[in-house]
């Protein structure tokens, strides 16, 4: 059996790791190095790190940073944020990072995600998407609409025919990043979770929303994903990874041991 993965996410604005809720009002919490490292120590299966301002600011994404990670990490990690070509993309991955996540590149040109599969795997292309809740379901037949840009701008996409298209394009990974729950601590988006895991023959993470073990366990056992992400609950040292783990294993959801 496959075991399910605990990611940890880090977002980085200027050159600090950062988190906020719904995208918004954000607090620095550490170096993103050093976090990494302990992480990479404590038992995570992977990392993601996202340049949370570099699409914004249109500017490319620290690849001196990633360069660093990738001295001192012993497990996969991607990264994602300011990624605009495939030339960035073949730049991420020669620093050291294991996959690129793609979003609102991904959105402006669909076909960078064919190329990138083409020419780096499948299986290093993975689509990121920030999905927010409408009530137009005439329109988003899924009841959800694709922004990009941190939440900056709307697309007018359905977020399951996106991730659909995705897939056929050629992406290897999907991240569901629910602008709603995000930061929240309030539990992971498991409708448009379970909705895009049981459409598609790809991964799915889910993120957005992890305050607690049972949070994991809900979003694997009734939303069945793949991995989820964690931030501002293991940020925060509120909980480790082996403990979530241990958690996770007495409610008999497979999981890679090291603790």
């Amino acid at each position: 059996m496959l075991t399910k993965r605990i990611v940890p996410c880090l977002d980085v604005r200027n050159r600090k790791v950062t988190k906020g809720v719904k995208f918004q009002n954000n607090i620095d919490l550490g170096d993103p190095i050093e976090m990494a490292v302990a992480y990479s120590d404590g038992g995570a299966d992977e990392l993601v790190f996202y340049d949370i301002t570099a699409s914004a600011e249109r500017r490319p994404i620290d690849i001196d940073m990633v360069k660093e990670i990738g001295k001192v990490v012993h497990i996969p990690f991607a990264v994602g944020g300011g990624i605009e070509n495939l030339d960035d993309m073949y730049r991420v991955l020669l620093a050291g990072a294991e996959k690129v996540s793609v979003n609102s590149l991904a959105v402006r040109n669909p076909n960078v995600i064919a190329e990138g599969a083409r020419i780096f795997g499948a299986q290093c292309i993975v689509l990121g998407m920030d999905p927010v809740k409408v009530d137009d379901h005439t329109k988003y037949p899924s009841g959800y609409e694709i922004t990009t840009r941190g939440f900056r701008e709307r697309t007018g996409m359905d977020a399951l025919e996106w991730a659909k298209r995705a897939q056929d394009l050629g992406a290897g990974e999907i991240v569901v990043n629910s602008v709603d729950a995000d930061g929240t601590r309030a539990g992971f988006e498991l409708t448009l979770t379970k909705l895009i895991s049981t459409s598609v023959g790809v991964p799915v993470v889910a993120s957005g929303g992890a305050g607690t073990p049972q949070h994991l366990i809900d979003v694997f056992k009734l939303a069945h994903a793949d991995a989820g992400i964690v931030a501002s609950m293991t940020h925060t040292g509120d909980y480790t990874i082996a403990g979530i783990k241990k958690e996770l294993d007495a409610a008999g959801v497979p999981v890679r041991k090291k603790w």
